[in-house]
């Protein structure tokens, strides 16, 4: 029973950092103060820290730097219509020479020629994904693997979701138990409805600029928009954001997601006349490969755009 009442308490307090980290995530852009931080766990000021410490192995000074250098990479790759000081109070510095010393610090360069350093490596073609080192060449149509991609306005979607934190091939070996686990609450909280679940995966991290063994991705179920859920510590709440995605549809094999990922990010939107918004893509999955003849999994990448 104390096992039990141990492991609870493990996983009660590891819930609670996740929802900061979710929190951090959705106001970048803001101060985040500790007391802020320690509120939204549901812990005490002084406490909080050490928590936050003994959970990530990073104080919460580090993490929000580290997740605020992070995005400010994306930005400057892959938004271009965005100046380095719009970038610095897209990330939560109000000051654009303070983010411009602290990126140096952090990396070793400036900002600005970071973004012409990748300008003009992009010239050759850099695959985003880091899933597998290993990848097929180009055939003559561009990318090893093409979707059909469309862009729709989606509206807000609820998901119950359990997550990970670690490389893909982790993920990949931790993936059926997280799933299971997501369905037995689902199924005990009277969720599952064949018309409204989808599996969906999340990805929080830009594999391209965060160490992989700091890779948070989420497992989620879709529910009912009305679903009234009861508190768990092992299983969390969120809403996807409503707007617009493209949405490339696929059949592929599990090798073949680096490359599908690929096609998104670098031959579909590059020619599209959309950027990315500042949401997280994620995947949803459209059938169960087992009962597919070629073992093939049918699944829709979608990716979180505005017009350029």
């Amino acid at each position: 029973m104390e096992n039990k009442t141990a492991k609870a308490c493990h996983e009660n307090y590891i819930r609670r950092i996740e929802i900061v980290q979710d929190y951090i995530e959705e106001h970048m852009e803001e101060e985040l103060k500790i007391v802020t931080l320690a509120k939204v766990a549901g812990f005490s000021e002084y406490h909080f820290s050490r928590i936050f410490v003994g959970v990530l192995g990073e104080n919460i000074a580090q993490y929000v730097k580290r997740i605020r250098m992070e995005k400010s990479l994306f930005y400057l790759a892959h938004r271009n219509e965005l100046s380095v000081i719009q970038i610095s109070f897209k990330v939560g510095y109000q000051d654009s020479n303070v983010f411009t010393r602290a990126f140096k610090a952090y990396f070793g360069i400036s900002p600005t020629k970071y973004r012409k350093e990748y300008s003009k490596n992009c010239k050759e073609p850099i695959y985003l994904s880091d899933y597998s080192k290993s990848r097929p060449e180009q055939n003559d149509r561009g990318y090893p693997v093409r979707g059909l991609v469309r862009v729709e306005d989606l509206p807000e979607q609820k998901v119950i979701y359990t997550r990970h934190m670690g490389d893909y091939k982790s993920l990949a070996i931790q993936f059926p138990f997280l799933l299971k686990k997501l369905l037995v609450f689902a199924k005990k909280e009277q969720l599952l409805n064949q018309r409204s679940n989808q599996i969906l995966v999340m990805y929080h991290e830009n594999p391209e600029f965060t160490d992989s063994d700091k890779f948070r991705t989420s497992i989620c179920l879709r529910v009912p928009d009305a679903s009234v859920i009861s508190g768990n510590d092992k299983i969390g709440e969120m809403a996807i954001p409503k707007g617009k995605y493209a949405i490339g549809y696929f059949k592929i094999s599990q090798e073949e997601f680096p490359d599908a990922w690929n096609f998104m990010y670098k031959e579909w939107l590059f020619g599209s006349g959309y950027i990315p918004r500042n949401e997280i893509p994620f995947e949803v999955y459209l059938n169960d490969p087992s009962k597919d003849k070629e073992n093939k999994i049918e699944v829709e990448i979608c990716v979180p755009v505005k017009l350029l």
